[in-house]
């Protein structure tokens, strides 16, 4: 079985010794599932189960457990090499589109150049008895587009994603090149909230920590979604089924939801900070500069006017004699024209249907910071449910004098130990009286 990276980096958190309610809690896994992974990861890296007096489990791992994980799986050693040549690789996908704009507006300006000048040998063969009419046939002016080096960096190989499926955010000294920005002006930078679910678990596992196991639903509300009527507590059950918790009803008929695994850990937990309620991220546009933006929209208009121009003089038939260039481009200018169009279609589309993915986003962030109003303005009646959900909660902290077994030692000598000790007690009474 293979041990998944969020069990893996909560066992590092969590300084390699850990219970399961340690790992669901902190990773927001099921309970079944941080068990089963648990299992897996101790078997994979020679790591050690502690038994306590009270039945309670405490999984000890080894420090170097990446190490071993690394040597023992080739997998993971293709999985590393993979994300380093995807670095490069992604990196080269998203140039590749300011490239292709920049190959598009040279090849069919250079086009137009061509048979312009053609134009006017065919007009200098027709009629070679006046130069001024020779030379009549028109001045054409080139645009000529300035950008500002510091605005437009061509390479910059510094960027890349972590992995092929989660977005890396861009740091605040980080300057996307202007090859970068054509890419995020055409497709964005990605889903922000791509790790929202992930996000969502961690955040419950900690309230339910933060409460000692011991919560009402009210307190879960702010981080679900759709929770609209808080009277039907129905929307807790996903929660009761991740974290194995039970509804336990109160003399005064209310329900208080407590997690037995959440409240047995290897070492005390401190009240942990969080935000009041789940609060998505806004899709950006992009996060290019305004300038590289600007930039994008600039030559997307040039490479369109140059386009419609290419189409008027490609309709003129002798266009095909002006030599194999010219031909080329007229094979691939179905490609060019909808290249052009598509440049600036895109982005736009892509505006209207971001407006409408952010309206749904501050809908549900309102809703979430409703009920995360309620719970902080707090009626008379959930301030008594809340007080009832304290007299449940509990931590039990399973410390090195808990523990009876562990696979550490042999068993023979762990009983040897245990008869010490059962000795010395005896001695201490004895010695008392």
């Amino acid at each position: 079985m293979k041990t998944s990276n969020a069990v893996i980096s909560s066992v590092e958190k969590l300084d390699y010794r850990v219970t399961v309610g340690d790992v669901a809690a902190k990773a927001g896994l099921e309970i079944n599932l941080a068990q089963q992974e648990l299992l897996a990861l101790a078997a994979d890296t020679g790591g050690h189960l502690q038994v306590a007096n009270t039945g309670d489990i405490v999984y000890l791992f080894p420090r170097n457990l990446r190490s071993i994980l690394r040597n023992k799986y080739w997998q993971l050693r293709w999985q590393q090499w993979w994300q380093k040549v995807w670095r490069v690789l992604f990196y080269l996908i998203r140039i590749s589109f300011g490239i292709a704009l920049i190959l598009s507006i040279l090849l069919m300006l250079v086009a137009i150049l061509v048979i312009i000048v053609g134009l006017s040998a065919s007009s200098n063969r027709e009629d070679n008895s006046s130069d001024s009419r020779s030379s009549s046939g028109g001045i054409v002016f080139v645009p000529q587009f300035w950008f500002s080096p510091r605005s437009f960096r061509i390479f910059n190989w510094d960027y890349g994603y972590s992995n092929s499926r989660e977005r890396q955010v861009t740091e605040n000294n980080h300057k996307m090149s202007f090859l970068e920005s054509i890419f995020s002006f055409l497709f964005g930078d990605g889903n922000p909230n791509s790790r929202l679910e992930d996000q969502r678990w961690q955040m419950i596992g900690t309230v339910i920590r933060n409460n000692q196991g011991a919560i009402v639903a009210e307190q879960i509300a702010p981080y679900l979604d759709n929770v609209t009527n808080t009277e039907d507590e129905s929307y807790i059950l996903p929660v009761l089924t991740r974290f194995n918790g039970y509804p336990e009803v109160t003399e005064s008929g209310d329900i208080i939801y407590y997690f037995p695994e959440l409240q047995v850990t290897a070492k005390e937990n401190q009240h942990q900070d969080i935000f009041p309620y789940l609060k998505e991220k806004l899709w950006q546009f992009s996060q290019a500069s305004s300038g590289q933006i600007m930039g994008a929209i600039a030559l997307g208009s040039v490479n369109f006017i140059l386009a419609l121009v290419l189409g008027y003089f490609l309709q003129e038939e002798f266009v095909t004699e002006l030599g194999d260039f010219i031909v080329f481009v007229d094979s691939i200018y179905g490609f060019l024209w909808i290249y052009a169009i598509s440049f600036l279609a895109i982005p736009l589309g892509r505006n209207f249907w971001l407006q409408g993915k952010n309206r749904e986003i501050q809908r549900r962030n309102q809703a979430r910071e409703i009920q995360a109003n309620l719970l902080t303005q707090g009626s008379e009646h959930l301030r008594q449910k809340i007080a009832s959900a304290r007299r449940l909660a509990a931590q039990k902290v399973l410390g090195d004098e808990d523990i009876t077994y562990s696979t550490e030692k042999d068993l023979l000598t762990q009983n040897l130990e245990q008869a010490e000790q059962i000795d010395q007690e005896w001695l201490k009474r004895l010695e008392s009286n």
